[in-house]
């Protein structure tokens, strides 16, 4: 375990990024409270994989907060990869929790990193673990929060480009401070791409582009393409560079204009819950308190092992083909059996009450 502070001298944010944070207000963040679900496809058009986003409203601490999730998975040349994000962000879209995980399973290994975010009193704590094959490596970077006035996380990201997507226009000199791919202080900037047509389906769209691009501190910069429908819907994103795209291939059903404010829609996706961190964490620990439970039982109650040799046994005498109406009519038949044993003690009970009486 490896424990370090970062030097974040010089690294600022933005006049301009600071005045956005500030002046985001409780109704364009309800406006945000909606489900994306787009479809990864190659350069050749063939499907390759899903991604997806959710924000709704949330507690954290008991206090009011936004869950966003955000969710790819699937395959390029035939090798399966995905990232999930899974964070509580406040309403000035501050990370008061993320956990952002990526692999990629190559044919003899397999490449896991995860990354958690926390703020810890007046610090932000990064824990890191990369796995690769049997080696971990893990790592906790400590970042004081007085050096992170306008930092933006990936989860804040996906709703400032909601936001900025309704806006239509983007402030000049948007630059943020990120972490790059290494978890690195770093920065991004935003700017637009103005507006094209793009085809949803069988429909033709017209959709408004955001450019982003985070620098990065070893490596060349990364930067994405995201296009959106008016009401901030993602309908495409590709990272500069990558042989795939994803996009809407279906236009995502009208919210009613009186309703807008009070609830959000979510559309129905797939859940892969093996790639979701939080959900695979849940189920095994779910799993091992069911499996303990269970273990207790049996051995509180011996007589069931007697129980389970008796029933296998006389199954493999029968050997029937049904197991399943087998067993039931087995327990009809003992229920019957039972029923004419206690019929015919009474009736001999009584029978000897009338040979004894006088």
């Amino acid at each position: 375990m490896e424990d370090s502070s970062p030097n974040v001298q010089g690294l600022k944010a933005s006049r301009e990024a600071l005045e956005f944070l500030a002046s985001i207000d409780l109704k364009e963040l309800q406006n945000c409270l909606f489900a994306d679900a787009l479809v990864t496809v190659s350069d050749t058009g063939r499907e390759l994989g899903e991604f997806s986003v959710t924000v709704q409203k949330a507690t954290y601490d008991s206090q009011p907060c936004y869950h966003v999730h955000a969710n790819s998975h699937g395959s390029i040349d035939d090798i399966p990869c995905g990232t999930s994000i899974t964070a509580y962000i406040s309403k000035n879209l501050e990370t008061l929790e993320q956990n952002h995980h990526e692999y990629v399973k190559l044919q003899d290994h397999r490449l896991d990193r995860k990354f958690q975010m926390v703020r810890h009193g007046d610090q932000l704590l990064v824990n890191k673990v990369v796995t690769e094959r049997e080696d971990v490596k893990k790592q906790t970077l400590t970042f004081p929060l007085s050096s992170l006035e306008g930092f933006v996380s990936e989860a804040s990201n996906l709703v400032i480009l909601r936001i900025l997507a309704q806006w239509k226009r983007i402030p000049e000199n948007m630059v943020f401070l990120s972490l790059d791919t290494e978890t690195h202080l770093s920065v991004s900037a935003y700017k637009g791409l103005g507006q094209k047509q793009q085809m949803v389906g069988q429909e033709c769209v017209e959709v408004f582009g955001i450019e982003r691009t985070v620098k990065s501190v070893k490596d060349a910069p990364a930067t994405w393409h995201c296009y959106f429908l008016p009401d901030g819907h993602l309908a495409s994103r590709v990272q500069v560079g990558s042989p795939v795209t994803m996009k809407l291939i279906q236009l995502p059903a009208q919210m009613e204009e009186d309703d807008k404010d009070d609830k959000a829609v979510f559309e129905k996706k797939p859940l892969v819950w093996e790639e979701d961190m939080q959900l695979c964490s849940k189920f095994l620990d779910r799993k091992e308190a069911l499996k303990a439970d269970h273990a207790s039982y049996v051995r509180q109650h011996p007589e069931l092992k007697a129980l389970m040799a008796d029933f296998l046994q006389f199954l493999l005498l029968r050997k029937p083909d049904d197991v399943c109406s087998f067993a039931a009519e087995r327990d009809k038949r003992e229920e019957h059996d039972k029923l004419v044993t206690q019929e015919y003690l009474m009736l001999q009970h009584i029978t000897i009450r009338k040979i004894s009486s006088p």
